[in-house]
């Protein structure tokens, strides 16, 4: 398989902080990779890397994509990341067209993204009109209707409760099965990361290193009724020990206070 994502030595300091790695890590091509570690870890400071946002101190990311999308890559965050003064419509469609989108592509791809996340009816909506969750599926339609190549993840449903965040997670996969774009989503949660990705990864303490890859027997598609099994329970166990080594050495560190 081609490798969608390499990663190699990445490390990034801030100031006198180390904040993550060395890192190596490859991602191929159509792989739903979840990574979890504990806070701090520099998780998400890996995905800013991968998009763009923030430069390596060391090290570097190699992006090979297909060529069959319209951008290389979109990025989904926690807090949503959507403008409170556009309206629904408006914020899908505003990426587009800042993205070299012509208006009539902007508005189809709009119309067609809104459709397939049940927010047709919402267009014309504000943000603060909104629950978390449709704010959510405003920003993962933006995300989609670029039609990137990878797809970024921060944490996008660690704000939700566990029912909202349940059909969330179906429509994700349903979403991703349909074109098995490459996506790397970051979460605090075993259990989320096991349902949704072909491959766990599992971040030391700070600085982050990957201490171990774990790929997912369960086949695809993959019914949330797999988390009640017995498979789902010891590979959640298993993947536990190891980050709970990790959240300990996390704790240690720490004496008070929040950590960044």
């Amino acid at each position: 398989m081609t490798a969608a994502i390499l990663a190699e030595g990445v490390r990034r300091d801030f100031g006198a902080v180390s904040g993550l790695g060395p890192l190596d890590l490859t991602i191929d091509d159509g792989e739903f990779v979840c990574v979890v570690g504990p806070s701090g870890c520099g998780k998400s400071t890996f995905l800013r890397i991968v998009a763009g946002i923030l430069r390596p101190t060391a090290g570097e990311v190699t992006i090979a994509t297909r060529g069959d999308g319209k951008v290389p890559l979109s990025m989904v965050f926690q807090d949503h990341g959507i403008y409170p003064w556009k309206t629904v419509e408006q914020n899908v469609r505003f990426a587009l067209e800042v993205n070299g989108f012509g208006r009539a592509e902007a508005r189809q791809r709009t119309d067609h993204w809104l459709g397939q996340l049940g927010l047709a009816e919402f267009r014309k909506a504000y943000p603060s009109t909104l629950s978390g969750g449709m704010r959510q599926r405003v920003g993962i339609a933006r995300a989609f209707a670029l039609d990137p190549e990878i797809l970024l993840m921060d944490e996008p449903f660690a704000a939700l409760d566990a029912q909202l965040r349940q059909v969330l997670q179906e429509e994700l996969l349903g979403l991703w099965q349909r074109d098995r774009r490459t996506v790397v989503f970051v979460t605090h949660s075993l259990e989320e990361a096991i349902l949704l990705g072909d491959r766990v990864v599992v971040m030391s303490a700070r600085p982050g290193r990957v201490v171990r890859s774990t790929e997912v027997p369960f086949e695809r598609p993959r019914a949330a009724a797999v988390r009640d099994s017995a498979a789902f329970a010891d590979l959640k166990a298993q993947l536990w020990d190891c980050l709970r080594h990790e959240v300990d050495a996390y704790l240690a560190t720490v004496s008070g206070g929040t950590d960044a």
